[in-house]
């Protein structure tokens, strides 16, 4: 069997995309996969044709790997691909419209405020977060509306600070999520399916340096602590499996997710966003919990692409 890992693109997460990429290719390698390792170009779609493998491992993140475009072109060469199909990963990879389907779902989800940059333009920027700190309330984090690894993000304490944050995140895009900070104890949880149902893998404890879970802190080795299993009590630790698995079910998910969750300090578990994929590098939270769990991470994503091809006996073309 032969699989295409996908990773790199041109997002701002290109460097943990090839990180992720090249870890998930010498995984399956050891489990005895034939692996091709690619980045995406021009000769992408020519490549599939002429070689079609059995199954590609899409490893982009940020937009270019995450809001369905990938693979919707996949579906179309009909080459079977692990992860969200691409109307789901399109709704998750919306923040604020992820929040939406999480709250309907009985989910909870900090308050928030979802504005273009358009907004600021048209009505006066202090005029328009003097009514967000007003509504909202302080702390808050500011985020960009879409994109991942905390890129535009900044936690907002004081007013004074958010306008650097509105800033910060619309060079990410060009629309922000404003949201109230919860505090409490920050903890990510996977999810997988590999044929029989999704189910959550151990939840990761993260206990940042700097206190803020930023891209530095997530992507430097050493200025994180990670917890695995996380310090929770047994009916907490249920709970948080129980959001993701909610979560990547109400957002029509399949294969793998995670879950970034909050815990406060009164036991509720708040649901932020979810990604559909996860960082899988040396400092990522999920072969941490795959690890927790006992499993092998190239034996997992294995499975994944045996769930996504269905029969064995498909042959590479």
């Amino acid at each position: 069997m032969r699989v295409l890992v996908l990773a790199g693109g041109l997002s701002h997460e290109r460097d943990v995309s090839l990180r992720s990429g090249r870890r998930v290719a010498e995984a399956l390698r050891d489990v005895g996969l034939e692996v091709d390792e690619r980045d995406v170009d021009a000769h992408l779609l020519s490549w599939l044709r002429e070689h079609r493998p059995n199954c590609v491992v899409p490893l982009l993140h940020g937009e270019t790997g995450e809001d369905g475009a990938l693979r919707e072109i996949l579906e179309l060469v009909g080459v079977p691909y692990v992860g969200a199909g691409p109307a789901a990963s399109r709704v998750a990879f919306d923040k604020p419209v992820a929040k939406v389907v999480a709250a309907r779902a009985g989910l909870h989800t900090p308050r928030s405020v979802t504005l273009p940059a358009e907004t600021f333009r048209e009505l006066g920027a202090a005029a328009v977060m003097e009514a967000l700190v007003d509504s909202v309330g302080l702390p808050l984090i500011v985020k960009p509306a879409k994109g991942g690894s905390a890129l535009g993000c900044t936690v907002v304490r004081d007013a004074s600070g958010l306008p650097g944050a509105m800033v910060d995140a619309f060079a990410y895009g060009d629309t922000a999520l404003v949201e109230r900070l919860v505090e409490g104890d920050e903890v990510a949880v996977p999810v997988v399916d590999t044929g029989e149902g999704p189910r959550a893998l151990p939840a990761v404890g993260i206990l940042p340096d700097g206190g803020v879970y930023d891209y530095s802190a997530r992507y430097t080795a050493g200025s994180t602590e990670f917890v695995v299993p996380a310090k929770l009590d047994d009916d907490l630790a249920a709970e948080c499996a129980r959001v993701a698995v909610a979560a990547h079910e109400a957002l029509g998910l399949r294969h793998l997710s995670r879950s970034d969750l909050i815990v406060d300090a009164d036991g509720r578990v708040w649901f932020l966003e979810v990604n559909v994929a996860p960082g899988l590098t040396e400092t990522s939270t999920v072969p941490l919990a795959v690890q927790a769990a006992g499993l092998e991470l190239g034996g997992l994503i294995a499975d994944l692409v045996h769930a996504a091809i269905g029969p064995l006996d498909q042959p590479a073309g």
